[in-house]
């Protein structure tokens, strides 16, 4: 590594001064900075793949909102829903959506109608057709709400968006357990009540279905890999971690808001199988950001406390610590891992640091990247190659 350190120093011009890249980790990650910032100026940030940005693209946002404002009112009102609320339930309902559903980033229901927005390119999107991508943009946001009420009991987590946990507020508690599965059961009745006359209905439904059971198989061997690493930590490993990371998170995070888009145009699903390769891949290099961040990332500008070494978790972190320890590391991770007391995170993360993750996740994000852009670019169909780096620029050297 020094070798390689000063190798780059010897690349910088004389009275530039080195002081502030003091560790060879740290001229090796401003190096990598520099290359991938590059690409990205060459390659994602040429203007076509930012159809989210702009007039028009606040524009979409604002309807995006307006458009859970309806939505929510019709949950709470409309008796199509056949729900008999009092007045009570009413305001608790009202309550929870607003807590959970609209406060995150958006980008996965964005990502509906961005999508829909390119392959619609050239012919006019009238009102009604924006509106139904904006609810299939927010169904993708009820399950991903669904998905964090319950993640967050099963792992004990404290914040979440910059507040307290759902039902870590006092006058929730575990009653938010049913919430995250009305959360999800909303969904089913909102497809219900704008699509069940399209022909492609049944799709949908069996779209909604599969990924449904793909989140709820991923949260399961989560908790499973979990468990048994909790006995083991020698169990952890990557092939594991990628199945946790494809069922978990790629499917609905990923191929969800696309397949939505591609069903809302009149396609059909199987004839993008590449596609949705190349979204789950993205949706597996999304997790890993994840971890990373959980560990290494600032609390005030992810939105919440990592607890992933506390919790035991399979992270890809403890992953490659795990292929990558002496014997003396490994003590210190065995000893320490999956324990709450601050100096045993500490520990942990020191194994971390010495083992030069930091440097290796900045190696794996660049690997990723480049390969990413190289299958963009060999996709010969123009929307679906700018729907793929709208999503890659929304992820790539993400803080939070």
């Amino acid at each position: 590594m020094e070798a390689l350190a000063a190798s780059i120093a010897s690349h910088v011009p004389s009275g530039l001064s080195l002081v502030a890249l003091a560790s060879p980790g740290e001229i090796i990650r401003r190096a990598s900075r520099l290359e991938d910032e590059l690409k990205e100026l060459l390659r994602v940030h040429d203007g076509r793949a930012g159809a989210e940005q702009g007039a028009g693209g606040q524009q979409n946002k604002e309807r995006f909102l307006r458009a859970y404002e309806r939505l929510k009112t019709e949950l709470l009102n409309d008796r199509a829903f056949n729900f008999d609320f009092t007045e009570e339930t009413r305001q608790w309902v009202a309550k929870m959506l607003d807590y959970n559903v609209p406060g995150g980033k958006l980008n996965r229901g964005l990502s509906v109608i961005d999508s829909y927005m390119l392959l619609r390119e050239g012919t006019e999107v009238d009102d009604e057709d924006f509106y139904l991508a904006c609810v299939l943009g927010w169904c993708v946001e009820w399950l991903h709400a669904s998905a964090l009420v319950l993640d967050d009991i099963t792992d004990n987590a404290y914040t979440r968006r910059d507040n307290l946990c759902w039902y870590k507020l006092p006058t929730v508690g575990l009653s938010a357990i049913n919430d995250g599965v009305l959360l999800k059961c909303h969904v089913q009745a909102i497809i219900k009540r704008y699509f069940k006359e399209k022909f492609y209905f049944l799709d949908l439904m069996e779209l909604w279905n599969e990924i449904g059971l793909q989140t709820a198989m991923g949260q399961m061997l989560d908790l499973i890999t979990t468990h048994t690493g909790a006995k083991d930590l020698a169990r952890y490993r990557i092939q594991g971690y990628r199945r946790i990371v494809k069922y978990k998170t790629s499917y609905y995070s990923f191929y969800l808001p696309v397949a939505c888009a591609l069903l809302l145009n009149g396609a059909k699903l199987s004839d993008y199988i590449e596609l949705k390769n190349v979204l789950i891949e993205m949706g597996v290099y999304f997790q890993i950001q994840d971890d990373y961040l959980d560990c290494f990332g600032d609390p005030e500008v992810i939105g919440k406390v990592g607890t992933d070494i506390e919790d035991y978790k399979c992270s890809w972190l403890i992953v490659q610590a795990m292929e990558l320890a002496n014997e003396n590391e490994m003590k210190i991770l065995y000893e320490n891992y999956g324990k709450s007391d601050p100096q045993c995170v500490a520990a942990v993360k020191n194994v971390y640091k010495e083992l030069d993750l930091q440097d290796i996740f900045l190696e794996y994000e660049s690997r990723v990247y480049k390969h990413l852009v190289s299958t963009i670019d060999a996709e010969p169909d123009r929307a679906i190659r700018e729907i793929l780096k709208i999503f890659l620029k929304k992820i790539y050297r993400r803080k939070k």
